[in-house]
């Protein structure tokens, strides 16, 4: 081609150029609003990757540490060319919230246990002792191991009394999301599990900049009891990694990178986790990773019992967004259940019922009275006792005396922390709250299946962490039982965040707030 046409066919180039930027420049000027659509549309679309940095060691070839937050890892020393882990099975005094103490059971003080990672072709000893007060073994869930290895008291192995050890050793040629639990089914519901992550020889494509892990866990806790009930087939407390919503630690990630979202499951409900706001696809189970090929969108996906499923998105859209199990019943903390007639005639529904008759333990009288029915247990965190009756026979002469054709005069507003008025039915306050009905409104129990809201301020229950920094200042008034929030953060907010928790003092930096209790005299 000749110069001359070259340069013709350049400078029909620029001058279509020059339209298109002269066009844009006349709409920004006929529209105002045009920057801040801008603005608006690039949240929508995939962003740039050019700010997000690669995790240190990520590069080079080696395995991005997965983070599993509120819980440990297990450190681990070579030992003749062995990667050496030391586990200890112990009672554990923790607090699922602020000021709700549990005593389950564990490993090295943690519930869960600490997460163990190790890569595909290492050679692995895990030097077990048993510090309960009975005898137990750990089973190391999907592994391909010898069958004395597998953890199974009396088939492969004897059962590591009180006091004594145990030596698990074996070579990983797998990789993927796996977990060690006790093998005794009420242990289990005790509390003893926790995460073994297997990474590969190769890392998985594409490469995510976040790697998280997370334990689902169901507990049966009285109002006055620490011990959880492992016998339960009902459960009131949700917990993800030990913690229930709001005192789940939020996962960060900064605006365009890759996460990954790795979620177990021990107990007796399957749990179908949602993630809001994002379209993830599903790219392993507990049997390892699945091929490219099978990957499935989606944003809602069943995590069975004894089950592992990973899950990788990329975060485009800034925001807060939840994580949670979507149950409705697991969206709650301390919930009251029931036995006995779904309805009353006359007496109404009560509140604050007794939580050993709502799960069926009845110290006396018959499962069907009258005192054994559905209770809204409203307060059940803080009163323990009946209070008022709120009736199911809406509209009759029991319900309402006299009809109420207009809303009754107000109580003067409570007054909560920071200034907020305070204003809720009865058994429906909160200290410091600011709760969103009059106290007592007939008008509004005229209304078939009032009342039915989750919103309470929770704003006590919540840790003070970083990783809580910039949220609106009522997010944790829904956030209960099994929920937790993926945060995708613009790069400002997140590296304030990353800055905040580089000056956090040592002792805010622990994972957990769960301690060993005196151990097993032998």
């Amino acid at each position: 081609m000749s110069k001359n046409r070259r340069d013709f066919f350049r400078g029909i180039g620029s001058m279509g150029a020059g339209i298109v930027v002269g066009k844009k420049v006349l709409e920004a000027q006929e529209d105002p609003h045009a920057q801040h659509k801008q603005h608006m549309q690039h949240s929508q679309r995939k962003p740039s990757t050019k700010g997000v940095k690669p995790e240190p060691g990520a590069a080079k070839g080696q395995y991005l540490p997965v983070e599993t937050p509120d819980v440990p890892k297990l450190p681990w020393k070579m030992v003749d060319g062995v990667k050496e882990f030391h586990l200890v099975a112990e009672p554990v005094r923790t607090e699922f919230v602020p000021g709700r103490v549990v005593d389950p059971w564990g490993y090295n003080g943690s519930v869960p246990g600490p997460t163990i990672e190790a890569n595909e072709g290492d050679r692995v000893r895990v030097v077990f002792d048993n510090h309960l007060p009975e005898m137990t073994t750990v089973h190391w869930h999907g592994f391909e191991v010898p069958m004395n290895m597998d953890g199974v008291p009396g088939l492969g192995q004897d059962p590591v009394m009180p006091g004594g050890r145990y030596v698990y050793e074996f070579t990983l040629h797998q990789h993927g999301t796996f977990f060690y639990h006790s093998h005794f089914a009420m242990q289990e519901m005790a509390g003893m599990i926790g995460l073994f992550i297997m990474h590969p020889k190769e890392p998985y494509q594409p490469r995510v900049h976040r790697d998280f892990g997370l334990i689902l866990q169901e507990w049966a806790l009285l109002p006055n009891n620490t011990v959880p009930n492992t016998l339960a087939m009902e459960f009131n407390w949700l917990t993800i990694n030990g913690k229930a919503g709001p005192a789940c630690t939020p996962m960060l990630a900064r605006l365009g990178e890759r996460v990954r979202l790795r979620i177990v499951n021990l107990g007796m409900d399957h749990h179908p986790m949602h993630l809001h706001g994002n379209t993830w696809v599903v790219t392993g189970t507990e049997g390892g990773r699945v091929p490219e090929g099978a990957w499935t969108p989606g944003n809602t996906e069943i995590v069975g019992v004894a089950q592992a499923r990973t899950m990788e998105f990329e975060a485009k859209y800034v925001g807060d967004w939840m994580l949670h199990c979507h149950l409705p019943h697991h969206m709650m903390n301390q919930m009251v259940s029931m036995v006995g007639p779904i309805s009353h005639v006359g007496h109404g529904m009560h509140t604050g019922m007794s939580m050993e008759n709502g799960m069926g333990m009845l110290r006396d009288g018959n499962a069907l009275s009258e005192d054994f029915g559905p209770s809204f247990g409203r307060d059940i965190g803080e009163s323990a006792q009946r209070e008022r009756a709120v009736t199911h026979l809406v509209g009759s002469p029991i319900a309402v005396q006299k009809p109420q054709k207009e809303l009754p005069p107000q109580q003067p507003p409570l007054q909560g922390h920071e200034g907020h008025k305070m204003q809720g039915h009865e058994g429906h306050q909160t200290p410091g709250g600011d709760v969103m009905y009059p106290v007592d409104d007939p008008v509004k129990k005229q209304v078939p299946g009032y009342p039915q809201d989750m919103w309470m301020d929770m704003s006590q229950l919540v840790p003070n962490k970083p990783e809580f920094h910039g949220l609106r200042p009522t997010w944790d008034r829904a956030m209960m039982g099994m929920m937790t929030l993926v945060r995708v953060l613009p790069p400002e907010l997140y590296d304030k965040i990353i800055e905040l928790k580089q000056q956090e003092p040592e002792e805010g930096k622990k994972p957990t707030e769960a301690k060993p209790l005196h151990q097993h005299k032998h």
